[in-house]
This record gives C-alpha cells, sequence and structure tokens, in this order.
C-alpha cells in the first residue's frame, strides 16, 4: 500500500513538473549587453563625458599642486638657495611645503571620493534607461522576459535585442533633451542678466 502511494505521489509529482516545464517552455525571452548599452547609448556616452570632465578637472588642480610642490622641493634640494634665506624664510617654506602636501592628498582623495560616488550614481541611472527601454521593446515585441546577458552562461543570438534597446535608450534620450531645452535656456538667460545686473551695480 505505502510502494503504491509513493509511486502515485512520484508519477503526480512528474506530471506537475512537466506541466511547469512545458509554460516555462512558451515563455518569449530576450537578452540586454548592460555594458554595450553603457559604451554604445547617447545616455551612456552624456554620462562617460561628464565623468570624464570631473577627471579633467580635478586632475589639473591635482597637476597644478603636484607641480607647485616639486618647485620647492627643488628649492630645498638647493644648498646655495638654503643658505641665503633667514631661518624665518626656511621655516616658512617648510610650512608651504607641509601645506601643499596636505592639499595633494586632500584632493587625491576628494577625487576617488567624487568618482566613486558619480560611478555609482552613473549605474544606477543607467540601470533605470536600460530597464525603460527594455520595457518598451518588451511589450512591442510581446516578450515575457528580458534578462542581463552578463546573467546567462550562455545565449541563442537570435534572442539579443541589446541593439534595439540602444535605439530605445537613443530616442527616450532626445526626447528627454528637447523637454530639458527650455528650462536650460532660462537658465542661461537668467545667469546672462544676473552677471550683467552685476556689472552695472559695479560701475
Amino acid at each position: 500500500m505505502k510502494m503504491k502511494r509513493f509511486i502515485s505521489s512520484l508519477i503526480l509529482l512528474l506530471i506537475c513538473s512537466s506541466s511547469a516545464f512545458a509554460i516555462d517552455s512558451k515563455l518569449v525571452i530576450g537578452v540586454v549587453n548592460f555594458m554595450t548599452c553603457l559604451s554604445e547609448s547617447k545616455y551612456g556616452k552624456n554620462e562617460q563625458a561628464q565623468l570624464e570632465n570631473i577627471k579633467k578637472q580635478w586632475s589639473s588642480l591635482i597637476e597644478e599642486t603636484e607641480k607647485e610642490l616639486g618647485d620647492l622641493n627643488t628649492k630645498f634640494e638647493d644648498h646655495d638657495y638654503l643658505d641665503g634665506l633667514s631661518p624665518e624664510a626656511e621655516e616658512e617654506l617648510k610650512m608651504k611645503q607641509s601645506a601643499l602636501h596636505q592639499d595633494l592628498a586632500k584632493y587625491q582623495n576628494q577625487l576617488y571620493q567624487i568618482l566613486n560616488q558619480a560611478n555609482y550614481f552613473f549605474i544606477q541611472k543607467m540601470s533605470t534607461n536600460i530597464s525603460t527601454a527594455s520595457e518598451s521593446i518588451a511589450e512591442n515585441r510581446k516578450l515575457d522576459l528580458v534578462l542581463n546577458k552578463e546573467a546567462c552562461f550562455y545565449n541563442n543570438p537570435k534572442i539579443d535585442i541589446t541593439d534595439l534597446v540602444i535605439k530605445q535608450m537613443d530616442k527616450n534620450y532626445e526626447k528627454e533633451t528637447v523637454k530639458n531645452e527650455p528650462t536650460a535656456k532660462d537658465e542661461e538667460k537668467a545667469l546672462t542678466e544676473a552677471k550683467s545686473t552685476q556689472a552695472k551695480t559695479t560701475k
């Protein structure tokens, strides 16, 4: 009796598993290459350009500080120059050297923190953009599921919708850019008027 129940339960389990597999096999799936969307979409290129601009600004400040510190270190290696300084002037030079060391360390640390934070928000923002575009493509193509390609060990190239998602992202980017243009122009106009008013006041 127990054996019959076990066999019956096993058969029922197999039937349920087969049904579940049949349902899953009907899923229409698409995959998206996340990194390609980051590098090839207009959203991604714009965000990366902003990151690069931030990096350049801070790198320029760091390079200037390094140059100033290098010039100061050269003076300390010149014994004839040091012999011509008063004790007070030499002490002032040492204080300046110490301050530059601190500034350099501070700028490098700030750049590291800013880039880390900017990269974090960049990935978050891009994830949202990719998700929105993927949803639009899924609706148009009647897809049940869209996966990140990096999460798959293998996928048939036929289900790769990366190019479609990038095109949709670019469309969304253009719409957003047009929508934000009036605001950007208003801000630029207000800034110009403020500078003009300040110039008149100064006169």
